[in-house]
Parts: structure tokens; sequence; C-alpha cells
């Protein structure tokens, strides 16, 4: 019954945003489980499963140690992995960006029908004739950067091309031909060898480059052996070899036709057909993930410390000093949400667009706070600021040249100037323009022995300000001479 109950309130509880977050990593588990399904790495497959297992188990029963060391080798096995899959992981990702491709226009099945024809005759032929050729059936993958050397051609398959290619007078012998549907593509390449052939014993250089590209894509490769006059198949991994053309022939038909009919059946419809047990098994792990992770279970409390931003303060007033610069907010949700909670983001915004020149008293209300949806906030303090805000007014005020200490006794002054002798400022409105003195910073004249050029500031009193905060670039000229002796 308590069991139940749990069930029950976890059915209870999910999000549209929780049905979206199993829905991805589920997605993520069954690409995880299909990649490994066509790798001769199952082991490693199990491995990593079992010691998944046990650490959601630890987890569950709090084991802090055992947590620990695992996330430390999950970081590792995750780098390990990532080298020993580079080429797996490219191929992938490769197959990912080709999904946009999916309803591209397939060829009439007669044409590959034909073809298929075609090149199990020539397979024949040569296999009698004890000439050995490597013919490669491009599927979805890019083939180009495991392909080394070759010529393009793009011709249209037919016997008399392919005997050409594979005479032993011609250049072409040696390699490999790519043929796309009933198109030949490139003859003469040079494919990958495969590392692991040991299983299939004592093979030559033609059948381990099939194998190579097999394990690195979903192309179809046919052997014919030029020692023993045998013809197989390299796919998926594996080499098969074929007793007869009958045999050939249903090899190349089957090839095609899975393409076609993919094709011919919506995308979507025909990724739910396939593989359907890993499916599943990928949304219960999913399910299973989110609720060891992802549930969210205890309801908890946090205290923030938050910048107040002032927005929209209109042009020619100003916010006086001393204005509340920091906000004490209290937020409460699930323990989950807080580890996705970025603190640097949080803020208070107050919209000061219709600010007046008395005394304000502003409500610091939760809409003021740009918290995440999935934490509420139960508390703001202060829970009012005052505002003083002064209406400033626009002028240009003469600036009076300040003086400090007298010339030596042996130079007289002859005019002291500003430049400019007046500058642009803003002022309480009110204030009288009138009493507002500007004056630069003393300049001690006890220093000054020959005419001098000397940059200075204006000292503001207050209640006025430069606009925008800059201060002008002012200048005061001292032309001195020498007295006569």
């Amino acid at each position: 019954m308590e069991l139940a109950n749990s069930a029950l309130s976890i059915i209870k509880s999910i999000r549209i945003q929780d049905v979206m977050d199993i829905a991805i990593i589920a997605v993520m588990i069954f690409a995880f489980f299909t990649w490994f399904k066509n790798r001769a790495s199952r082991f490693v497959l199990i491995g990593i499963i079992l010691l998944g297992g046990i650490y959601i188990a630890a987890r569950f029963f709090q084991l802090y140690l055992t947590t620990i060391v695992l996330q430390a080798f999950f970081a590792i096995v995750l780098f390990v992995l990532v080298v020993i899959f580079q080429e797996d992981l490219r191929n992938f990702f490769e197959r990912l960006a080709m999904l946009g491709n999916l309803r591209k226009k397939a060829r009439p099945l007669s044409e590959l029908e034909k073809a298929s024809e075609i090149i199990t005759q020539t397979a024949v032929t040569l296999a009698k004739k004890g000439i050995g050729a490597l013919i490669v059936l491009q599927d979805n993958d890019h083939l180009d950067r495991h392909l080394h050397g070759g010529t393009k051609l793009d011709g249209l398959i037919s016997e008399p091309v392919l005997e050409s290619i594979f005479d032993p007078n011609s250049d072409g012998h040696d390699g490999a031909v790519i043929i796309k549907g009933d198109r030949i593509k490139m003859f003469g390449c040079h494919l990958p060898l495969s590392i692991n052939t040991a299983r299939y014993g004592n093979i030559g250089l033609r059948h381990s480059a099939a194998i190579g590209l097999a394990q690195r894509s979903d192309a179809l490769c046919i052997v014919v052996s030029e020692e023993t006059s045998a013809i197989s198949i390299a796919y998926q991994n594996n080499l098969t070899r074929v007793s007869n053309a009958a045999a050939l022939h249903k090899e190349l038909e089957q090839f095609f036709m899975r393409n076609v009919t993919a094709k011919k059946t919506h995308p979507a419809i025909a990724w739910l057909k396939e593989n359907k047990k890993e499916k599943v098994i990928a949304l219960i792990l999913a399910s299973t993930l989110w609720i060891a992770f992802g549930y969210q279970r205890e309801i908890v409390r946090r205290n923030f410390i938050i910048p107040i931003e002032y927005r929209n303060v209109p042009q020619y007033w100003r916010i006086d000093e001393p204005r509340l610069t920091e906000a004490k907010v209290i937020l409460q949700g699930p323990q989950q949400a807080f580890y996705l909670l970025d603190e640097r983001s949080l803020k208070l915004s107050l919209d000061l667009a219709s600010i007046s020149d008395t005394k304000q008293e502003i409500v610091l209300s939760k809409e003021m706070v740009n918290a995440p949806s999935n934490l509420s906030i139960t508390e703001i303090k202060p829970a009012t600021i005052h505002i003083y805000a002064t209406n400033l007014v626009s002028g240009t005020l003469p600036v009076t040249i300040v003086t400090m200490n007298s010339l030596p006794d042996n130079i007289s002054l002859q005019k002291m100037t500003i430049s400019p002798p007046e500058v642009a400022v803003l002022y309480d409105s009110r204030m009288n323009p009138d009493s507002i003195k500007l004056k630069t910073e003393p300049i001690d004249l006890q220093k000054i022995n020959l005419t001098t050029t000397i940059d200075t500031r204006v000292v503001l009193p207050d209640g006025v300000y430069f606009p925008e905060g800059k201060a002008p670039t002012t200048r005061v000229i001292v032309r001195v001479k020498k007295r006569s002796t």
C-alpha cells in the first residue's frame, strides 16, 4: 500500500518538463544501445551498465565513498571511450547531421534491381576468371574520410565497365570501386584495414579492407578472392562467404530493399518500428534515472543576496544617495532546482519610469525578481525601500580659476585664462544657477617660473553633475614674465 501511494505521488508530481527530460535521456540511451549493438564491444556495455546500477544503488543508500569513487571512475571512462571509439562517434554524429536528408527521393526499385543483377554477374564472372575485386555499395554514411586515392568516375554501372576496372592490367585493379545506387562514383580507392581479423583466420588485404570499411560505416562490401575465387560479403562488422550467385543476388536485393523501404515509409513511423526492445529498455532506464536523480522530493529554502537594478530612469533625473544596492531574497523549491540555478543571474529590477521629485516608497514584489519558474519566492528583505530623486536641468556655467600660494619674487603675473571658459552641467532644478560656482582645482603659483599650460579638473558643488558623468578637459594658461632687476 505504501509503495502504491509513493508511485501515485510520483505520477501526480510529473510535469511537462519532466516528460521532456525523460524523453531526451531515453533517446540518448537508445542511441547508445544501438551503437554498441552494432559493435564488437558488448561486454564493455554490460560492464558499464553494471557499474551504473551500483552507482544508482550507492546514491539511494547514501554510500558516500562508493558514490565519490564511481563518479571519478565514470569521468575517466568517458574520456577513455571517446579516445577508443572516436571513429564510431564521428560516424554517429555524421548520421545525425544527415537526418535532414531522410526524405530525399530514392531511386526506383527497378534501377536498383538491375544494378544488383549487374554486380552479381560481374562478381561471378571475375571469380570464374580468378580475378580479384573489391566492390563497395554505399548506403547513407559518407565514405570520403575513409577513402585514400582513387579516381572519380560518376558513370552508369555496367558489366564491361566493372570488368575493365578490375582487369589485372588496369590501374584500378588493386583498389575498390565505390557504387551509389546504380552509378559508379569512384574506382581505384584504398580502404582502411581492419585490426580485428583474427576470427576469420588467414585472409588477404582485400578482405581486411572490406571488414575495415564495414566496421566504420553502413556500406556493404563485396570481395572476390584472387586466390580461391570465393565471393564474400562484409557488412556491419561481419564477413560472410556466399555459396553461389543466387545467394549473392539475394543479399544485394535485401540491401537495396532496406534502403528503398525505409525511404518510402515516413521516417518517424520507420523509427518507431525498429529496435522496439531497445526502445523499451531505454525508456525504463531513463525513467529509473529520473526517479533516482530527477524526482523532486524534498522542498528546501535558501537565502540569496542579490543586486538591485534601477531601470528606465528618465533623462535628466538622478537617484540621490544613499540608495539601496542589495536585497535579501528567500527562494523555496526542490533540491534539484537549485543545482541548475545560476546565482549570478539573480537580480531585483525596479522600474523608475514614473519617478517624481518627492519621497517615494516602493514595495518590493516577487515579480521584480527574475527567479526560475520552478522556484518560488517566499520573502524579500527589506519589504519596501525609499527612493529620493532629483530633477536636473541643463545649463552652461562659467568656471573660476582658483590659485594657492604666490609667484616667486622674481616672477610677475601677466594673465591667467581657462579653456573652455564655460562648461555644460546638470543641476538640481530647485537651485538658482547664479549661485552655483564652478571652480578649478587650486593651482600652486609658487611652482611656476615660466609661462605654463596646466590641465586641471573642475570641482562641482553638491547638486551639480556633468552630463553622462563625463568631466570635460579644461586647461589653464598662466602667462608670466621675470621682473627686471
